[in-house]
């Protein structure tokens, strides 16, 4: 497996190996000479040039280790305490999946719609999340569709064409003792 992997391309113009496109290497961009550079290794010695101080000067609080906390200004009241705090997350909101009449037109479904042809037919994520019907578009065909919700319009238009929406039933959840 590793003898058919393809090696990445070193460089530009001359250097840049000849490589045949039979194996389907066309995606590979080469990595420009220079661009990948192995970190700076502080604080080896004093061969490397960076040991002794490991690049940080002489004394001082940012010399130190555990100079400072992140977003720390010198004492000022930082940014994250300056600004407001905004607005608030509700825990008990409801996110609908949205399925509008013209998509149902578009993915050719009539007769019997449940959440699982749905789901097959990729108009929804989930079976178990709560599915709204919404109104944008016409139906010609009879459909009788199985969701949570509906917009007034959509219900019109689909009791127009001769066909009904029911409202799923929730399940029950079980307390656990």
């Amino acid at each position: 497996m590793a003898q058919d992997r393809i090696e990445q391309g070193r460089g530009f113009g001359a250097k840049r190996p000849k490589k045949s496109t039979s194996l389907g290497n066309k995606n590979l961009v080469p990595v420009p000479e220079g661009a990948k550079t192995s970190p700076k290794r502080v604080g080896q010695g004093p061969g490397s040039g960076m040991g002794k101080t490991s690049t940080r000067g002489s004394k001082g609080q940012r010399a130190r280790a555990a100079s400072m906390r992140r977003g720390f200004e010198g004492g000022q009241l930082p940014l994250h305490r300056r600004l407001p705090k905004r607005g608030f997350t509700n825990i008990f909101s409801v996110e609908f999946q949205p399925v509008n009449l013209i998509s149902l037109t578009k993915a050719g479904l009539s007769g019997e719609v449940t959440p699982t042809i749905l789901k097959s037919k990729s108009l929804i994520k989930s079976v178990e999340g709560p599915i709204k019907l919404l109104g944008t578009g016409e139906v010609t065909s009879a459909i009788t569709i199985t969701v949570d919700a509906f917009s007034t319009s959509a219900k019109e238009k689909i009791e127009k064409a001769g066909g009904k929406v029911i409202i799923r039933e929730k399940k029950k959840e079980e307390k656990k003792n």
